[in-house]
């Protein structure tokens, strides 16, 4: 008898800690910052020059200079005006929200690009993987993001346009939809 209530209590907090890991993750998903916008989010630069500053204020040193208006960048804090970003390589610093911009673009498997492989992110006339490729991308190209489904994103890429695997561009979250 003495073990049966021991196994039952290991059942129930076995149970309590997944109940509160469940919500952890729920509130983790649901984050919103001080903006009242979800967090993280992904933005694109609205800048042809955009400085990565190292603390949220025009007071704190540059870390690394932006040259490229549209990249995709995700915002993982908020302060202020200021917006704590992470680029595709994973590296992160402060930028006025003043230089960001609410349309997506996104990167063609970043993760891949310097791996010596022919390695290609297919763009296919259809949202389904056996429709035709029309183009084949390059990790690291950067494209435009009209909507995904969450698992498809309509893109354009050097004027063309068509669906690529929501799984391999750095700009959606898996699973994420909009228009």
């Amino acid at each position: 008898m003495h073990g049966n209530v021991l196994k039952s209590c290991a059942i129930f907090a076995i149970g309590l800690m997944m109940a509160a890991v469940s919500v952890d993750l729920a509130v983790a998903q649901a984050a919103k910052g001080p903006s009242g916008l979800p967090l993280p989010r992904f933005v694109t630069l609205k800048s042809k020059r955009v400085n990565l500053r190292i603390g949220p204020s025009a007071d704190y040193a540059v870390s690394w200079l932006y040259l490229k208006q549209g990249l995709p960048v995700e915002i993982i804090q908020e302060y202020d005006n200021w917006r704590r970003v992470r680029d595709a390589d994973g590296t992160e610093g402060w930028v006025n929200q003043s230089l960001l911009s609410g349309q997506r673009s996104a990167i063609a498997a970043p993760w891949m690009k310097g791996k010596g492989k022919a390695v290609f992110v297919n763009m296919r006339r259809e949202s389904q993987p056996s429709a035709a490729v029309i183009a084949k991308l390059q990790p690291g190209v950067m494209m435009s993001v009209k909507e995904c489904t969450g698992d498809w994103c309509l893109v354009t890429a050097d004027g063309t346009e068509g669906w690529v695997a929501q799984s391999e561009i750095w700009g959606a979250y898996p699973g994420e939809a909009f228009k």
